[in-house]
């Protein structure tokens, strides 16, 4: 059925699908499945070429019946003292992590500041991201290379200098808040480049001029938004300084 586990007879009908030259779409479509379902299931089982249906249905039965193996125990949710429920802060970080991917950012760099956001310190060693993420070093250096770009973490050493740690602090959002202004600014630029270029009488030209001209009220806005914020951690700190 549908949406189903494939059958032998599914089967049957994907291999014969091969042999006409047909693609994972066209065979998805006869048998009302998706694309990457024929896709998956023609890749785990000797690729397009190598096919069989009788050898595919019959892999699907021996791994049916290994043993399925438990599950490790989820990892400690991370800074769980101070009263705090490690279920409730475990809960939060997924959520706040499922936050920022529906904001664009790519889910293991979501993860990762995710759970540097949550620890009292905002700083964490590779090793320790490896233990509370449980994924590759590589995966982890991707993501901290991916929130580096955005300004939002930066690398120093722990004391002694013998690792390196990836930190976070409260002005993460300002500092990437100014890398974006860069990125718009240097949008307006090309923007104003391209008006020029095609014409600002014509449709492209004018769609061009058009974007320059948003993209400027927003750099400009969040430059205000910045300077009033700086004004605003100013103050404190001055009244701060006068309570003492």
């Amino acid at each position: 059925m549908p949406g189903g586990r494939l059958t032998n007879e599914d089967r049957q009908r994907i291999a014969a699908g091969l042999a006409e030259g047909l693609g994972y779409t066209e065979i998805g479509r006869r048998l009302g499945r998706p694309a990457s379902t024929v896709m998956r299931e023609v890749t785990r089982n000797g690729g397009p070429d190598n096919y069989r249906a009788d050898r595919a249905q019959e892999a699907t039965r021996h791994r049916a019946r290994r043993p399925k193996l438990a599950q490790p125990p989820s990892p400690p949710a991370p800074d769980s003292g101070d009263g705090r429920d490690p279920q409730a802060v475990q809960d939060f970080a997924e959520s706040y992590t499922t936050l920022l991917e529906q904001q664009g950012m790519p889910r293991m760099a979501a993860r990762v500041l995710a759970c540097l956001y949550i620890t009292d310190s905002g700083a964490l060693t590779a090793a320790d991201l490896v233990q509370r993420l449980r994924v590759s070093p590589a995966s982890i250096s991707h993501a901290v290379t991916f929130l580096e770009q955005q300004g939002i973490v930066r690398r120093e050493r722990t004391p002694g200098g013998r690792r390196e740690r990836y930190v976070i602090d409260d002005d993460i959002w300002l500092r990437s808040t100014l890398a974006a202004v860069q990125m718009n600014d240097a949008l307006v630029a090309a923007s104003r480049r391209g008006a020029e270029i095609l014409g600002a009488a014509t449709a492209a030209g004018a769609r061009f001029e058009s974007s320059a001209g948003f993209l400027l009220l927003v750099s400009e806005s969040l430059r205000q938004v910045i300077e009033q914020y700086r004004q605003s951690l100013a103050s404190g700190s001055s009244q701060s300084s006068g309570r003492q």
